[in-house]
């Protein structure tokens, strides 16, 4: 049985901002988003969407994420937080 192709719910600007986030945390260690998904055990095409801002991050692959990189959560969320307030800053 197929299953109809369901539409990924666009990400939003804290999303898109988190995203930002790990691509830089990706950039600084040298990390590719293959190898990303290989150590989180997500698709290649799953990260990629949302590394490109297709789709959001759950919770869950933050958490993967997170301890993957070594990283701590609360410094990517104030981190991505901090990006979106200099973002709303520019629109304004």
């Amino acid at each position: 049985m197929v299953m109809p192709a369901v539409k990924q719910p666009e990400s939003g600007p804290l999303a898109k901002a988190f995203a930002g986030e790990v691509r830089a945390a990706l950039a600084r260690r040298r990390i590719t988003a293959k190898q990303l998904a290989s150590a989180t055990g997500l698709s290649p095409t799953y990260v990629n969407k949302r590394l490109r801002d297709e789709a959001p991050f759950t919770l869950n692959d933050v958490e993967v994420i997170c301890e993957k990189l070594d990283a701590d959560s609360e410094g990517f969320r104030a981190a991505a937080a901090k990006a979106l307030r200099e973002a709303g800053a520019d629109d304004e």
